[in-house]
């Protein structure tokens, strides 16, 4: 009966930790000092103090070693378990808010992964289509450039990439990378990617597709010598107008830059590629609005497929 106790006691303790507590802890943890928790959640700092101090009575012990004045606040072993196991709870409970808010939307509601060329080529085309068709819906991006893309709880899926994910997936696109120089660095035309060798070059980061881009470069007897990566494409565009090297970019993330008089694209001789590719998760059922996204999505690459045809280099 004693042990019985016990449990009851520490359980009644435990019913009484509300996420406001944990998310003041998080604050605290993240922040350094009550003040800047404060300041960090729109609080009075008292109000935090007050927080912090109904979570340690809940689970019956300190959470903080208090310093005093500026020093940071340290955590206790108790501290740190409760913030490790609270973090969790907290993860679940925004997975369950964002959950609700979908069920809210119902089949109005749709998450894209994407990144930076698709949303700046793609995207605005995409989501006028919708809005066109579907006047009430909402769209959310999540943009991404990291290696190994997965799905998680996204609706659809742009990458150029391989996805481990259990998805049915739509090539929209076959990407032709080009060269980016300035204006009289190489003769006009194709260049060839053996003529790369040694020449200093910038590009984007070991992600995504760049790894088998410099694969393709390494098997035609090219070594260009890179001296500075960035996975932004203007940046990398304002290093080559700088005269910082060459780069080599797919089509669609220099789309506009054509009408720049200080740029020159040129074609590439093998042309390297890319697959843009569309997935949606095999498990979940499609909505009205995700398979009407993937029909549009088809037509507008082909738009640009045929666009891009018409724009010899």
């Amino acid at each position: 009966m004693a042990c019985d106790a016990s449990i009851g006691s520490a359980y009644h303790r435990w019913v009484g930790v509300e996420l406001r507590h944990l998310r003041a802890l998080d604050a605290v943890v993240q922040e350094g000092t009550f003040g800047a928790a404060a300041s960090r959640l729109g609080y009075t700092q008292s109000s935090v103090s007050q927080q912090i101090a109904a979570l340690e009575r809940a689970v019956g012990g300190a959470l903080f070693d208090r310093p005093g004045g500026p020093r940071a606040a340290r955590l206790t072993a108790l501290g740190e378990l409760v913030h490790r196991l609270g973090g969790e709870l907290l993860r679940d409970a925004d997975g369950l808010q964002d959950a609700v808010e979908r069920f809210a939307a119902g089949d109005g509601r749709l998450d894209i992964g994407t990144f930076q060329s698709v949303s700046t080529v793609v995207l605005p085309a995409l989501v006028g289509r919708l809005r066109a068709e579907f006047p009430d819906c909402e769209v959310r991006l999540a943009e991404s450039e990291v290696g190994g893309p997965r799905i998680g709880d996204l609706d659809l899926l742009f990458t150029d990439a391989p996805v481990d994910d259990d998805v049915e997936s739509v090539t929209l696109l076959d990407d032709p990378y080009v060269l980016v120089a300035r204006p009289g660095d190489f003769p006009d035309g194709p260049v060839r990617l053996e003529d790369l060798s040694g020449r200093a070059m910038v590009a984007w980061p070991a992600t995504c597709d760049q790894p088998r881009l410099e694969r393709a470069l390494q098997a035609a007897g090219s070594r260009p010598h890179v001296v500075f990566r960035s996975a932004g494409n203007e940046t990398l565009l304002s290093m080559v107008r700088a005269g910082l090297g060459f780069t080599i970019l797919p089509r669609l993330a220099v789309t506009g830059s054509e009408a720049d008089d200080r740029l020159r694209l040129h074609a590439l001789c093998p042309t390297p590629s890319r697959e843009i590719q569309l997935h949606r998760p095999r498990r979940r059922r499609p909505t009205p609005l995700s398979s009407r996204a993937v029909e549009l999505a088809t037509q507008i690459a082909q738009e640009i497929a045929t666009g891009i045809g018409r724009r010899p280099l």
